[in-house]
This record gives C-alpha cells, structure tokens and sequence, in this order.
C-alpha cells in the first residue's frame, strides 16, 4: 500500500477503530435509545468507505481525509470541562432580544430561564434528551441527509448529543433564538454536533447560531451535521456566523427539506477560522418554495475557506436564489462549488446563482465552478462566478478627494459585501454583521463576543450542566 492510501484509509480507520472499542460507552454517554440504534447501519456503511481527498468532487476542494487525519480527542465519557461562558462570550446582538442556549463543545447548555421563557409550541433543547422524552418529535426527521456521504456517517455513528429546535404547528416567535457553540478544553478535541430544525405548518421562527473558540492554544475539529425540515407554509431563517480561531477547523453538512409554499433563508458568513468546509443539500419537494441561500467569506493568512451548494427543483413554481462572496487576502484560498437541478416536470421554475470573489492579495487563490442542469422547459434559471481585484481606478478616485488608501480599500469591500448582508432580516443582527465585517477588513483578527458589550448574569447559564 502506497502512502497516499494509507494516509487515506487511516483518516477512517482511526475513528471506526475508536467506536469499535467505546461503543458501548458512546451509547451510555448518549443515553438515547433513538440515537443509538442509528449506529449499527453508520457503521456498516463506513465499512471499506473512503473519505474525500483533494480531487475526488473537484480539483481544489478541501480535503476531508486531510482535516480528519489529526488525531483529536472525543469526550466519549461525557467528562464534564467547565467553562465560564460569561466571561468571554457576550452573545446577545445589541438592538436583538434573543433567547439563547449553548453547545460547549459537544454538550447542549441551556441558560436557566430559557424553557419558561420559550413560548407554548416551542422547544430547544438537548437533542440526547429530546430523542429520550419526545420520540415522536425527533424520529420522523432525524435521518435526512443521513447516509449521503461518509462525513454523515461518521456524524451519526460518534453522536452523543444536539440541539433539537421545534417550533409547533402555527408558531409565530417575535424574537430569534441563538445558539452558541463554544470550544474549550484542555487538550486538542473534536465536538460531534447535530442541530435538528423542525418547523411545523404555518410557524415562523429565526434562528442565529455563533461558533468561537475560547481556548485559541489548541487545535479543534467540529464536525457539525444541520438538518432543517420546513413544512407547508412556514418559515424559517437560518444565520450561522463563524468567528474561531486559526488552530479551529470545521466541517458542516446542512440538509433542507422544503414542503408547498415554505420558505427558507440560509446566511453562512465566515469570518475568521482555520479551514472551513460548508457543504449545503436544499430539496424543494412542494409547489411554490422560496429559497435564499447566502454565503460570505473574509478570509486572511493562511485560512480556508470552501462552500458547496446543491439545490433540487422537484416540483414546479419554486423560486431559489444563491448569493456568495469571498474577499480573499494574504495566502488564503477560497473555494466555490454550487448546482442548481431542475428535474423533469419542475415546469416555471426560477432558479439563480451567483458567486464573486475579490483578491486582495496575489498570493491568495479563488477555485469557482459553478453548474446548471435543467430536464424542462419553461423555466428562467441563471449562473455566473466572476474573480478579480479590486477597482484601481475607483481606489484612486477616492484617494484623489483625500481618502487614506486603507481607508479606501476598506470602504470599497464594505460595498462588496452589501447584498449578502442584507439578506439578513433582522436589523439589528444585520448591523452587527455589518460592524464585524468592517472591524475585519480594518485588520482586527477578530470580532470577539466580548466586543459585543452585552452583559449576561452569571446565574443565566446553567453550569452544573456543562
């Protein structure tokens, strides 16, 4: 066996090797009977599978294998790593109200007010403890996009806990919920997450969830797995902002199903980390879905940063949009990868993508492809990527009437960035995204929650918990 193979088969074989040896201690630790009879089948079907390696979906795309082979720690015992979430992480967006709960490292933390102050209808909680109480509201959705690829098979296979948010039938909640995902321990780890979304017919919610690293001395892997389920007429919108540390690396598979007349928004902004991997699968299945999905990325040093997106047209009147964007400095590389699939019979279909891309630097590198398949008439369907620098003539109009190059450049990013920052409805988020991207372009590593100058009490986060 050459090296490149063995590279290749230990990535997997380490963390089958790992189960093989915990399994019972993993369903313990898990403590959901739901949950872990979803094993056995991941398992079986991580037999002989082989992780994605550079070239396998594309050329320059992120290597799983790669981000997979280091040998990070799992907290397969559930051994408890107090954190205090006070201290560093102020996640309250000013001018938003949010109810939040947290997720350190792989752990579900609710603040201790937060079910009496849940409206009737709505839960978000403990994935483990939802598939133990209510069953019947995790196990009809809990296997989409499952068994799609390795990735989500490993997901399922090592999975002790989660967030499950369920918003009842005819919902309407007035202030978005949060969640936060926090690394911090004493040693190098990788957090097994799954986020479960159910939105019940005519219900409406926003969800916004924050990924930081509080501990920037170690190296993390999370391995997240979303799951979105909107049903007819609801709505659901989903902001998902990165903001960890260079020695923090992501992996995250999203899985929508949209039903008749839903709608469905996705923002995945990334605006600091080490590799970042964002594979999106959206499946409008019922007559007359809208759907945004939106993406950014400002990305400096050697950071990466790669999206994939896949939207299915199954039917017909749906509507779809993809906007994403990527300013690119130093020796960062970007990469982008979206499908729109119109199949047979999806007749009066609108579907449109585009990608643009700036290089701030000549040793920063964008990969694009974008791709369009249609198998019907009667359609209007749109694709485009284009990369290129920044306007000189419009930085020296600017310098000429006094402004500082940086400043300039600076303000002409701002612009870059505008229409994917307004896909984000809430205002006060939008301007606190806004006000991020800006500390960045500025050369501020990181907007930290610490910045964001709300204070929470000690006694909201339920430590005991951690």
């Amino acid at each position: 066996m050459n090296s490149h193979s063995a590279a290749m088969d230990n990535s997997l074989q380490q963390y089958l090797d790992l189960y093989d040896a915990n399994s019972r201690a993993i369903d313990a630790g898990c403590g959901a009977p739901l949950l872990n009879a979803m094993r056995p089948g991941a398992r079986s079907a991580l037999e002989g599978a082989r992780l994605p390696e550079r070239g396998d979906e594309g050329y320059e795309r992120t290597s799983v294998n790669d981000m997979l082979a280091p040998d990070f720690g799992l907290n397969i015992s559930r051994l408890p790593m107090p954190v205090d979430v006070t201290a560093s992480f102020r996640c309250d967006i000013p001018a938003v109200s949010t109810l939040m709960a947290f997720v350190v490292n792989d752990s579900f933390v609710p603040s201790r007010t937060l079910e009496e102050r849940l409206p009737d209808g709505v839960r978000f909680m403990s994935l483990a403890r939802a598939a133990r109480e209510c069953p019947e509201l995790v196990e009809p959705y809990i296997g989409l996009g499952t068994g799609s690829c390795p990735a989500a098979d490993l997901n399922t296979l090592l999975l002790q806990d989660g967030v499950l948010l369920h918003i009842g039938r005819g919902v309407r909640l007035q202030k978005p919920l949060q969640l936060v995902n926090i690394f911090s321990s004493s040693t190098d780890m990788m957090a097994v997450r799954r986020l479960l979304v159910v939105a019940e017919d005519d219900s409406e919610a926003q969800l916004l969830v924050c990924d930081h690293t509080q501990d920037r001395e170690h190296r993390y892997l999370s391995l997240q797995m979303i799951q979105i389920h909107v049903a007819q007429r609801a709505s659901f919108e989903l902001y998902d902002l990165e903001e960890s540390s260079a020695l923090t690396s992501r992996i995250s598979m999203l899985y929508a199903h949209q039903e008749a007349d839903s709608s469905l928004t996705v923002n995945g902004s990334t605006l600091s980390g080490g590799k970042t991997r964002n594979d999106y699968r959206l499946d409008l299945d019922g007559t007359g879905c809208r759907t945004m999905l939106a993406g950014m990325a400002v990305a400096t040093g050697d950071q990466t940063v790669d999206n994939s997106s896949e939207v299915l047209h199954h039917v017909p009147r749906c509507h779809s949009d993809q906007l994403f964007k990527y300013v690119l400095d130093d020796k960062s590389n970007g990469a982008f990868e979206g499908a729109i699939r119109v199949e047979e019979g999806a007749v009066l279909t609108e579907a449109y993508q585009t990608n643009r891309n700036l290089l701030a630097s000549s040793d920063a590198r964008m990969h694009t492809r974008p791709q369009l398949e249609i198998y019907c008439d009667d359609v209007k369907c749109s694709h485009g990527a284009a990369t290129g620098q920044l306007d000189q003539q419009a930085l020296f109009y600017m310098q000429a009437r006094g402004i500082p190059q940086h400043e300039a450049r600076v303000m002409l990013m701002q612009a870059f960035m505008a229409d994917v920052i307004a896909t984000v409805r809430p205002e006060g988020l939008r301007d606190r995204l806004r006000l991020l991207v800006e500390r960045r372009f500025h050369g501020r590593s990181s907007a930290t929650c610490a910045d964001c100058g709300a204070a929470h009490n000690t006694d909201q986060v339920c430590s005991s918990s951690i």
